[in-house]
């Protein structure tokens, strides 16, 4: 059984075939039992630890609908994504209600995390396609967002949703497991080894590769847990547990600046800082920890926490 992850799993039926139906979504976009998403800057509207959903009342001010995102049904209503340009003042909102997701996500919901996650990604993927890659010529959005369409009648290029695929692995080897530290991470801070995968390259290739390039540790038999949408900015991770076949770390592209191999016992000491258990690196590091019986990962506390004005880890 696939590990369950954070962001995954969400609760809104998305409605894909009502995207094609102009009409529909006009009427839907009228509607005032539908709720708006409203972001700014990559930040949510949020109040007490919820995401706020906007009326159509709330977005008086936005007469243009050329901007939206369908996201789909949630429970009887439905929910339209609005990237919102300028100062949110300007739309009649308040700034300082709009949070940082990555501070935010520890404390929201899951089915909240993961509506915000989606928005998220939609809305990274449209400012960076607003230009055809093959003509250049400005794209417009079509099919209730999902489609950025080039606005030359000589190129008629079509671009939809892309996500990163990376592979995310706790490489294990007899009673260890291999954990490192990025350069840009506080002292003390270790999660599993993790890397994007490269064109004409299987998922399996990815881990050996990555592993290799990062530890310099080969790998022999490679396990799927699950996968977790990462939208920071718009990642799919795919997580795995693999065998190691040697011990001996180095580490060759100087990506990371410290890599060891940890026990149970040293895990369980708190020498160091894991990742937030939001993430799939925790549940990959979790699912091996737990596996022996005895106390759970989770229950030691040992993954700290996020500022939610950075949303740096604490």
């Amino acid at each position: 059984m696939a590990l369950q992850t954070f962001f995954s799993g969400g609760s809104i039926d998305r409605l894909a075939e009502l995207r094609n139906d102009p009409q529909t979504l006009q009427n839907l976009w009228n509607d005032p039992a539908t709720r708006f998403l409203a972001a700014w800057e990559s930040r949510f509207l949020v109040r007490d630890d919820a995401v706020l959903l906007l009326t159509r009342e709330d977005i008086r001010q936005l007469d243009s609908i050329e901007e939206y995102i369908y996201l789909g049904r949630l429970d009887d209503r439905h929910i339209f994504g609005l990237d919102l340009k300028g100062s949110p003042e300007q739309h009649g909102i308040d700034q300082a209600l709009f949070e940082n997701f990555r501070g935010l996500m520890g404390n929201l919901a899951a089915d909240e995390a993961a509506l915000l996650a989606y928005a998220k990604g939609m809305i990274e993927w449209r400012n960076r396609h607003r230009y055809c890659g093959v003509c250049g010529a400005a794209n417009r959005p079509e099919s209730g967002g999902f489609v950025m369409a080039c606005s030359s009648n000589v190129c008629d290029g079509r671009t939809f949703p892309r996500i990163d695929p990376a592979i995310i692995v706790l490489v294990i080897h007899e009673g260890r497991c291999l954990l490192g530290r990025q350069k840009n991470w506080p002292e003390g801070r270790y999660s599993t080894v993790a890397g994007f995968v490269e064109p004409g390259e299987s998922l399996e290739d990815a881990v050996c590769r990555e592993v290799k390039e990062e530890t310099n540790i080969a790998i022999g038999e490679i396990e799927y847990l699950g996968s977790q949408p990462w939208p920071f900015p718009t990642a799919m991770m795919v997580g795995f547990h693999a065998t190691a076949t040697s011990t001996d770390i180095c580490l060759n592209d100087e990506e990371l600046a410290d890599a060891r191999w940890f026990s149970r016992t040293d895990l369980q000491r708190g020498d160091i800082m894991l990742p937030p258990t939001t993430s799939i690196a925790f549940r990959l590091i979790e699912d091996w920890f737990n596996r022996t019986g005895g106390p759970k990962l989770e229950s030691l506390n040992l993954s700290g926490s996020f500022s939610r004005t950075t949303g740096e880890r604490t």
